[in-house]
């Protein structure tokens, strides 16, 4: 039986790396995982008094795709040292009401892409943090940073390096393992 995977990017720009990568890392999946790609733009930043009244059409969707989904892909670049404030919005959105978390309980695997060599460490663990927080397990191994992310894309989006090819295939494979693990 399939698992459904929802995979959000961090970045909102639709031509981005991050979302290239995310696009082939979908492609490099074992058999048995279904990817859909949840958008979080549209998302209004979280305010509880909106949970109150008449909550965002936006929020009930977003909540409604991730409570679906069985794991959650998470490929995002660095912002200031930190996680995109899109996605951090999502947690926050995807977290209340409270004792109600799309999050709790769902593996969770996280990808950085940055153009820099650093390679979105900062935004990786931040987001751990918040994921751990959220009980959302986030894979532990392998850890998966991808520094000068515009030398190993093409622009169609295809990985052009076969290590890191090679490496994101088993990181993907990983992941699939993690989720059956947790399942």
């Amino acid at each position: 039986m399939s698992k459904h995977i929802a995979v959000i990017v961090g970045s909102l720009r639709e031509g981005s790396y991050n979302r290239k990568l995310a696009q082939a890392l979908v492609g490099l999946a074992p058999e048995g995982l279904d990817f859909s790609f949840v958008g979080t733009g549209d998302l209004p930043l979280y305010n509880p008094d909106l949970d109150e009244g008449d909550v965002p059409e936006a929020w009930t969707r977003f909540r409604k795709f991730v409570n679906a989904a069985d794991a959650v892909l998470f490929v995002t670049p660095e912002y200031n040292r930190s996680l995109p404030a899109s996605v951090k919005n999502a947690l926050d959105v995807g977290s209340r009401p409270y004792g109600a978390s799309v999050w709790d309980g769902k593996p969770s695997a996280i990808v950085t892409g940055s153009p820099g060599g650093i390679a979105g460490f900062g935004a990786n663990h931040h987001l751990r943090q918040s994921l751990v927080f959220l009980n959302a397990p986030p894979m532990q191994q392998p850890e998966a940073y991808v520094g000068h992310i515009h030398e190993i894309l093409d622009d169609e989006g295809r990985l052009t390096n076969e290590d890191t090819k090679a490496f994101l295939g088993g990181f993907m494979s990983a992941f699939a393992a993690w989720i059956d693990k947790l399942s």
